[in-house]
């Protein structure tokens, strides 16, 4: 594709505001628009909604409650304004729901203060008013206010660009990616990106669908760490991703210098981080030639849901590549440790070798695995200690198996959490086939086609895979759910090496540096305790991934979420029914505990971190826990009182 071809993409999506190119720096003729505009009402009253719902669900602040109905409760919070007078914020909620979560409803949060009562219209008033309900004068509570704040615009901005553009049409997988703005369904600070400017996050936000071109640098290979996928040649498929024409120009500018291919591997870099961090924070090696610049490939990629991984536009089949960004985004950093991009290849390899020795995964399941087949990074863990502070995990890249390589004739693909979105009208993106197939049919299909090979790898395996919405897709054929792909293995599983199924093929992991946790204290792979392995699956796909969509399911199709849970219930003891080898896994796994433990993610960012920050909760599936035995014992032929 030409440069006008992209440049007319680009503004067909929004990227240009006024017919002018945002560029870095320049204010924007839309910004007074957008901040009088209802998309901008909407996100304040959305972000409201999900942070009193966390601060209530972490414990973190006590409000009054008086029941108003069976399902109905109205919360009160009290507040203090700077002269001292009382202030209270009044909203309105559902009788908990799965796990004890309170859900506010879509009525505006009220701020009633010296008689006067009116829609709240300031998150750093109710944060500052509120704030010593939560005992916190920290600078953690600047810091929080910030990135709800740098949320609210940014999503203000993509939701107005959004009204612009025609209703979800069910595009093709890598368009949705774009299309699925909605971000965290519970962190407050769902789209905070803190580092990007408003430009920026036009620029490279994956709601604008823009085209990058990443930057591409030479590293000498004494210098750099590899971590490939078992039979593959690294240089040759690098040499393969580039293409021959960006590939032929590389190696003309490495012989121009004196330099071979032989001595160097290749690093994309996305340009916000060639720009703000890899040009100022490696002078020195770019001026000894330990990395050589060669500029842009040829090649147009799109950022996915998850901003840093960037997909291929100019040829679909070509890996993915996720590569470091030195913002912040859902309180987490997006670097790459190095750690991480070591491990990833051979994870990778594990998971596939599990998956090539299960039939019931392979052939019933037909479960996709898109493996990360390549993982290279500059070595800065051999840098003194205060030059690697500022470079760490921010020059490394994975390369991940395309999707398109794997779908059958007549499969088609959608991000999971697309089933719990609607258009700009407020229908569900999936109600064309829920109309077509009904409900329960619908649901029932998507439920045993997606938690069935995932407590396969939990129960038979000892492998817990971190399947919150974005790192699962779901296949359709013809609008009926036929199998699952899962994908981000780097950091995105946990075992414990007592529990694997076979603890001598699991590979050797490196494992984080002294100094990682102060980055991110929830990155590791491995754990001593069964029940910790077990609760880090719940907790992303049962807690936030199929928690949301129950609630989605109640109020868009008068679906009870005990129905809900009851059908995964159902679904888990068939599977235990049929497996009755396992039993003893079941009881190390117990699915259906009576609590289980999920992250704190608004205290972790209110608080200053002492390890890391969870809470039991109620688990939905508890219920159903006499019904689950007497199934098994059912299928072994014991009675059961």
């Amino acid at each position: 594709m030409n440069k006008a071809a992209v440049m007319n993409k680009r503004q067909e999506r929004g990227v240009f505001m006024n017919g002018n190119e945002i560029q870095h720096g320049q204010p924007f003729p839309e910004y007074d628009g957008v901040l009088q505009s209802e998309s901008f009402s909407q996100v304040r009253r959305r972000i409201f909604r999900q942070l009193i719902e966390s601060l209530l669900f972490e414990g973190i602040m006590e409000p009054e409650v008086t029941i108003t109905s069976e399902n109905e409760r109205t919360y009160v919070l009290q507040g203090m304004d700077e002269a001292g007078n009382a202030v209270y914020y009044q909203c309105q909620g559902k009788h908990p729901g799965s796990f004890g979560r309170i859900r506010l409803t879509s009525e505006p949060v009220k701020r009633i203060a010296q008689n006067k009562e009116e829609e709240a219209h300031s998150l750093t008033a109710f944060l500052l008013e509120t704030s010593r309900l939560m005992n916190n004068d920290s600078p953690m509570l600047s810091l929080f206010i910030e990135e709800i704040n740098q949320t609210l615009l940014k999503d203000a901005f993509a939701q107005f660009c959004r009204g612009q553009q025609p209703a979800l049409q069910k595009p093709d997988y890598d368009e949705l990616e774009g299309d699925i703005m909605d971000g965290h369904p519970y962190h407050p600070c769902y789209k905070s990106r803190i580092g990007f400017d408003l430009a920026d996050n036009c620029t490279y936000g994956p709601e604008f669908k823009p085209v990058i071109q990443p930057v591409w640098v030479a590293v000498k290979k004494e210098e750099a760490k590899i971590s490939a996928a078992k039979q593959l040649d690294h240089a040759a498929f690098l040499q393969e991703e580039l293409g021959e024409k960006t590939f032929k120009r590389f190696v003309s500018l490495l012989t121009q210098k004196g330099r071979s291919t032989e001595e160097y591997t290749f690093i994309p870099i996305h340009p916000w981080q060639w720009r703000e961090q890899v040009s100022t924070g490696f002078i020195e090696p770019f001026s000894d030639g330990r990395l050589i610049y060669l500029g842009e490939g040829e090649d147009l990629y799109r950022p996915q849901q998850s901003i840093r991984t960037l997909a291929n536009y100019s040829f679909p089949k070509k890996a993915y590549i996720k590569l470091p960004l030195s913002i912040t985004n859902t309180s987490t950093g997006r670097i790459l440790a190095q750690h991480t991009i070591l491990n990833a290849a051979r994870l990778s390899d594990w998971l596939g070798e599990i998956l090539e020795s299960d039939s019931y995964l392979k052939e019933t399941c037909r479960l996709i695995l898109l493996k990360e087949i390549l993982g290279v990074t500059y070595d800065h863990q051999s840098l003194p200690d205060p030059i690697e502070t500022q470079v760490y995990g921010t020059l490394g890249a994975i390369w991940r198996e395309s999707l398109h390589s794997y779908l059958e004739p007549g499969e088609e693909a959608l991000p999971f959490n697309a089933l719990a979105t609607v258009d700009i009208n407020g229908k569900p993106f999936i109600d064309p086939w829920v109309r077509e197939l009904g409900i329960s049919c619908w649901l029932k299909d998507l439920l045993q086609v997606s938690i069935v090979p995932l407590i396969h790898l939990l129960y038979k395996h000892g492998v817990a895979m971190e399947s919150h919405a974005q790192n699962m897709i779901l296949i359709q054929q013809e609008g009926r759910p036929s199998r699952i792909a899962l994908k981000d293995f780097h950091d995105g599983l946990r075992f414990s090496r007592d529990y694997l199924r076979d603890p001598d093929r699991c590979p050797n992991i490196v494992l984080p540096p002294g100094n990682h946790p102060r980055l991110n204290r929830n990155s590791f792979i491995e754990l001593r305790d069964p029940t910790a392995v077990k609760d880090f699956f719940q907790d992303a796909f049962f807690f936030i991934n199929l928690g949301e969509l129950a609630f989605f399911l109640e109020k868009h199709y008068s679906w009870p979420e005990e129905d809900f849970w009851a059908l995964i219930a159902e679904i888990i003891s068939d599977y235990q029914s049929q497996f009755p080898g396992l039993e003893e896994r079941f009881a190390v796994f117990n699915l259906f505990s009576e609590t289980m433990e999920v992250e704190q993610l608004t205290k972790r960012r209110l608080f200053a971190e002492e390890g890391t920050r969870s809470q039991p909760v109620q688990n939905p599936l508890y219920a159903f826990r006499q019904k689950a035995a007497q199934n098994q014992s059912k299928e072994a032929g014991i009675d059961q009182p």
